[in-house]
């Protein structure tokens, strides 16, 4: 049985898909990478932020439903998104972005890394961390054309928080179901890592017994994805569910991957998908990457209809300069 690679996409909810656009390229200094849709849902974008060639395990992706409730922070969600950047150095710069941006934070220190938490407009939580003498998942590239200078870009996902009342269930779940290891404890933290470890392939899990369980809605995460070689991994893991009895969608064809999604613990979503195809196709260059509405070909044909059901953004990608402080 293949392991994981790590993580490989985390989706997140939002009240605004122009307000999280303005955030994620202008202040976190990420690229758009696709303008899409939910493609269960044509009426919702559904918006990839990541590193500068869209890179499998650099990707934060977003909904932004309609006439939908502002989420409520509890126990069993994936609470906190981690970003990932190159070494200490680049914490004391983000510090300095923060304070520029108006952005309240929290540094602190956790499993050796060094951390800054923040949250954005809608309450949604992250964390800028450390990799520095962190080995495992290798990370991805500055966006060239971004606003944060290349040494100090966010390079990656990780490690992804989880909150949750039953802390033994979930500890069960990772380390016999998807092969992570716990690789250190501290208080009502544990660290696991798979794979090839790191950040990139790190959960912390937050245990809360007794926490009210979580309400979803904006602001809150919608799932995570883990990294997979492949459709024959694809496969293997729809095997290994079935033996395990676990209930799952089976394959799931995005176009831009492959995916497999299931709940293996109480109301964590959790997804298996294929490192590529990727989001440079037939529509997008990398030179127009994120620029206008792409859709998958089996959605070409409803493009009209789609452009009459999500609301206009600009997403014309500014001429950053690099922001020192």
């Amino acid at each position: 049985m293949k392991q994981l690679n790590g993580i490989h996409h985390v989706t997140a909810i939002t009240s605004s898909a122009q307000r999280i656009y303005d955030y994620f390229t202008n202040i976190l200094g990420l690229k758009m990478v696709k303008k899409t849709v939910n493609q269960d849902d044509i009426n919702t974008y559904h918006l990839f932020f990541a590193d500068d060639w869209g890179q499998a395990g650099t990707d934060m992706t977003f909904f932004d439903f309609k006439d939908i409730h502002k989420g409520v922070k509890g126990s069993d969600e994936i609470s906190r998104i981690g970003f990932r950047v190159i070494n200490d150095e680049a914490i004391t710069y983000w510090k300095k972005r923060l304070n520029h941006y108006k952005i309240e934070y929290k540094a602190l220190e956790l499993f050796n890394r060094k951390m800054l938490f923040f949250n954005d407009f809608d309450d949604q939580a992250y964390a800028i961390v450390s990799d520095q003498d962190i080995d495992g998942v290798e990370g991805g590239v500055a966006w060239k054309k971004g606003p944060v200078p290349d040494d100090y870009a966010i390079i990656g996902l990780g490690p992804i928080f989880i909150r949750v009342n039953d802390q033994l269930k979930m500890h069960d779940v990772l380390t016999n179901y998807l092969d992570f290891v716990l690789e250190d404890e501290f208080q009502y933290y544990g660290l696991y890592e798979v794979g090839p470890g790191g950040n990139g392939a790190a959960i912390i899990i937050e245990n809360q017994p007794g926490l009210a369980p979580a309400i979803q809605g904006y602001g809150s995460v919608h799932h995570m994805a883990f990294r997979i070689d492949d459709m024959n991994a694809l496969n293997d893991w729809i095997e290994r569910l079935n033996t395990i009895g676990a209930r799952h969608s089976g394959h799931v064809d995005r176009f831009y991957f492959n995916s497999l999604y299931t709940r293996l613990y109480p109301r964590i979503l959790f997804e298996f998908a294929t490192e590529g195809p990727g989001f440079i196709d037939d529509e997008e260059s990398y030179d127009h990457l994120g620029t206008c509405l792409a859709l998958p070909p089996k959605l070409r044909s409803k493009r009209d209809a789609i452009e009459s059901y999500v609301t206009p953004i600009d997403t014309h990608v500014k001429d950053h300069q690099k922001e020192f402080f």
